[in-house]
Formats: C-alpha cells, sequence, structure tokens
C-alpha cells in the first residue's frame, strides 16, 4: 500500500504578512520597528526606542532582535518549528496566531475565522520549551495556554517596549 503524500497549504502572502502585522502592532507601542533582509539569519525585525538620543537605563537595551512565527490555521496545533542554531539570533520571537479559518481534516477554511493572536514570548521561554528532539524542532503551546497568557497581544508587546525604555504615548496637559 502506498504510503499517502499529505498536502500543505502554502499562504506566502499571508505568510509575509504576519510580520508586517507584529510590525504595525509594535509601532503603535512607539517602537520604532524595521524589517531584515528577506532570508535573514535568526530573526525577522530590529526594534529601537524612536528617541535618537535616547540613552538606554541599566536594564535597557538599545535594540532588540524579533523573531516572527506565524500560523494560519484556527484548528492548528499551537506549535512551530524554531531552529536550535537561531536560539541565540533573537531576543524574542512573536507567534502570530493568524486565525483565518479551520483547516484540519476536512475542513477548506471557509469556517472558524477569528481575531489574531500574537504571543511574545523571550529568547529564555524559547529555550526552555524548545523540542531539539523533534524533527522539526519545535514548540508546542498547546498545554502552556494559561501560562503565556500574560505574553498575549498587547501585554506582550509591552514587553518589548520596556526593554528598550519607550514609554506609552500621553498627551501633555
Amino acid at each position: 500500500m502506498a504510503k499517502r503524500r499529505r498536502d500543505w497549504l502554502r499562504l506566502p502572502v499571508v505568510s509575509a504578512g504576519s510580520e508586517f502585522l507584529v510590525m504595525g502592532h509594535l509601532m503603535r507601542h512607539n517602537i520604532l520597528t524595521y524589517k531584515a533582509p528577506p532570508g535573514n539569519e535568526g530573526y525577522d525585525l530590529i526594534c529601537i526606542h524612536p528617541d535618537p538620543r535616547h540613552q538606554p537605563g541599566p536594564e535597557e537595551k538599545a535594540q532588540i532582535r524579533v523573531q516572527v512565527k506565524s500560523r494560519y490555521a484556527t484548528d492548528c496545533d499551537r506549535g512551530f518549528p524554531v531552529k536550535e542554531t537561531s536560539l541565540d539570533a533573537f531576543d524574542y520571537l512573536i507567534v502570530a496566531f493568524l486565525n483565518i479559518g479551520n483547516f484540519y481534516g476536512h475542513n477548506d477554511g471557509s469556517t472558524g475565522a477569528r481575531e489574531p493572536e500574537y504571543f511574545t514570548l523571550s529568547q529564555a521561554f524559547i529555550r526552555e520549551h524548545h523540542e531539539p528532539s523533534s524533527t522539526w524542532e519545535k514548540v508546542r503551546l498547546k498545554k502552556l495556554e494559561a501560562e503565556i497568557q500574560i505574553y498575549k497581544n498587547d501585554a506582550g508587546f509591552e514587553l518589548i517596549a520596556k526593554a528598550l525604555g519607550v514609554t506609552k504615548p500621553v498627551k501633555l496637559h
């Protein structure tokens, strides 16, 4: 009996869009964010303080390197590949669950869409949960849902803002 080949749906536009979505959210937090060249090893975005005269404090960084991983399926397994060799190339990894629809089993993606979710995870968190023995060298978040809620969406983006010394924009009276 021949082994059935699994056909993976490739969505390069959706995948590339995840980096721009993350950039937009970081910039909403007043974090100046630049996209690294395509194929850059280990990180996709560089984040810096928007004030060119800002001097980082003792607990702050001058720049933050961000790797972006995305999953388009709402019903994905909440896992994503990370090569062990890239673990020291980024400061944070932001996983974007784009939730464009359900695709597993007999689902065709036409149902199950919901708002995207973003989780900003530190290099230490990724190291702790990285599974180098798996074929794909994955990080699996499915069983960590309660633990990662503190890194979700705005709360996660604020971790990068704090690390850079970027404060929330407020109107002065």
